[in-house]
């Protein structure tokens, strides 16, 4: 009885500890609304006419991040008039890392000129959803109906250093698969980047 008790006070504990992990590719993904850089609010139920989404947690001080801006520019440039829009969000809290505010985020996605919108998770409540560790990290989603399907988890490519050596673009490869009505052939990697930061 004391086992069958004690299994039963551990089995929530074992079922939140196998759901704190976020998204597996498979599954659904929920909507969110967040604030843009524009001060406009963004959701992905915004965008009637996508196919799906590449949903990058990203940030302003990262140098990974920093490394992958021009390739998540071209990314969008070329895969939004196909149906599947960037939407870039940044997860860390600026009040433990103070470039990633905001203001410093508005500050950034002019400089840079970015066509897509730059997104503040707010209190943190959206990447722990997803699952992302680092930044950057990728989520590209497709749409079945009305639901986000989770199609891809990982890294943009095999080489954050250096675009011009890379030969596995892994994001680019994937949404062009699903395009052509195929199955990406790779669908988790690794993401390579800074930890996010949150309050302790």
């Amino acid at each position: 009885m004391k086992r069958f008790m004690l299994a039963a006070l551990l089995l929530p504990l074992l079922v939140m500890t196998l759901n704190a992990g976020g998204y597996g590719v498979g599954d659904k993904a929920t909507d969110f609304s967040l604030k843009n850089v524009d001060g406009m609010m963004v959701s992905l139920a915004d965008y009637n006419n996508a196919k799906g989404f590449i949903v990058i947690f990203t940030c302003n001080h990262c140098p990974y991040s920093v490394a992958y801006e021009d390739r998540i520019i071209e990314l969008d440039a070329k895969f939004k008039p196909l149906g599947y829009p960037v939407i870039a969000i940044n997860p860390n809290d600026p009040a433990v890392q103070p470039e990633d505010s905001f203001d410093e985020m508005k500050e950034r996605a002019k400089e840079k000129n970015f066509s897509f919108p730059y997104l503040f998770d707010d209190g943190q409540k959206i990447y722990p959803q997803y699952g992302a560790t680092r930044t950057p990290h990728v989520y590209v989603l497709q749409k079945r109906g009305a639901d986000l399907i989770v199609r891809y988890i990982g890294a943009i490519d095999n080489n954050h250093s250096d675009a011009d050596d890379v030969d596995e673009p892994y994001v680019a490869d994937a949404v062009s698969a699903l395009l052509d009505g195929s199955e990406p052939s790779v669908t988790t990697t690794k993401a390579i980047g800074c930890t996010i930061k949150k309050q302790k």
